[in-house]
């Protein structure tokens, strides 16, 4: 068809880096050498849209010197800015569960085997690069047919110009299952699917949208396949919380722990004995003399109740910030502390 094209700029900021020229001369003379002219440029509050390309189009932003000559054609370079707009994926439009369920009967007109059925659900609707999709899904093959269930993350551009639309799909991540006999189901119980480098979601561009979608969906021999589609959004600012069921407990346990790694000493040096920082003297002063046994009969008149004898543990050391037993001759010695 015929070609149709659109544009949006969204920032035009111009700066001149030269001053001006001295009184009486129309133009400024720069003397042979280098000259380094530093600018800076202040990107606008509002958000921009992340930087893209695709298919049949692309979002980008350069940055472009332009040297301007009498009589001379201009020279100019360019080089090319990315530019990322956040989402946050801890929104709670975002953090909200995708549930979906559906039925195929499987055979033609009467010759029919029986259904198919498949329902699954993810815990919530933002993910970011590098994350694992929990898959959690139930199928049940009422069918004569041997089944596969498999799941895939599907990436659309969508292109929008002169009130025409141009779309472009591909697969970007895939996952598979087990075969399901004839009769039988299957469970995935967080079955992962993890995402690849790819671009974040741009949902606020007038002409060119990147959206994203979690399918899971069955391969029937001889049918088509039944497929459920549940929207997603990659955005750029991971969750913060409790960690996801994608994560076993083993991992958790290891990223939590690994700090410990770090600190403790491989031959950890043993602890002073009792005896040597408290003296006898102390000891005695701080646990009492026991009493005296009771006799049999007077323990028979006692109320029948259990009588445990009170435990005596040693008391802790006395902490004080003067050394009770100094030595003749302090020794001076660095001392260094390691947390």
């Amino acid at each position: 068809g015929p070609r149709r094209e659109a544009e949006v700029r969204y920032l035009d900021i111009r700066q001149s880096l030269l001053r001006d020229p001295p009184e009486g001369e129309e133009n400024l003379v720069l003397l042979d050498g280098r000259h380094e002219f530093p600018f800076s440029f202040q990107l606008p509050q509002e958000p921009l849209v992340t930087s893209f390309t695709g298919k049949y189009g692309s979002i980008q932003y350069f940055v472009k010197a332009v040297l301007e000559r009498p009589a001379v054609p201009d020279q100019s370079v360019q080089t090319e800015l990315q530019v990322i707009s956040h989402i946050d994926v801890s929104s709670p439009a975002l953090l909200t569960p995708v549930l979906r369920s559906q039925e195929k009967m499987v055979g033609c007109w009467f010759f029919t085997s029986g259904p198919v059925s498949l329902s699954a659900k993810i815990e919530r609707k933002g993910y970011c690069n590098g994350e694992a999709i929990p898959i959690y899904a139930e199928i049940e093959n009422c069918s004569s047919r041997l089944i596969v269930p498999k799941a895939a993350i599907f990436q659309t551009q969508t292109y929008l110009a002169s009130g025409k639309t141009k779309t472009f799909r591909q697969m970007v991540a895939n996952v598979r299952g087990n075969h399901i006999a004839s009769g039988s189901t299957d469970t995935w119980n967080g079955k992962t699917l993890k995402i690849p480098p790819v671009s974040p979601s741009i949902l606020d561009c007038c002409i060119i949208r990147v959206e994203y979608s979690l399918a899971v969906y069955i391969h029937i021999p001889g049918a088509k396949k039944l497929m459920i589609e549940m929207p997603l959004v990659i955005g750029t600012i991971p969750c913060i919380g409790f960690s996801s069921r994608n994560s076993s407990i083993t991992s958790q346990f290891s990223m939590d722990m690994s700090w410990l790694a770090l600190t403790m000493p491989e031959h950890p040096e043993a602890p002073p004995n009792y005896a040597d920082v408290v003296s006898e003297e102390e000891f005695s002063r701080h646990v009492p003399a026991y009493p005296p046994p009771l006799d049999c009969e007077e323990q028979l008149c006692c109320p029948v109740f259990a009588y445990i004898q009170e435990f005596r543990f040693q008391p802790p050391p006395l902490y004080s910030e003067i050394d009770p037993h100094p030595t003749d001759v302090e020794e001076m010695q660095p001392v260094s502390f390691m947390l």
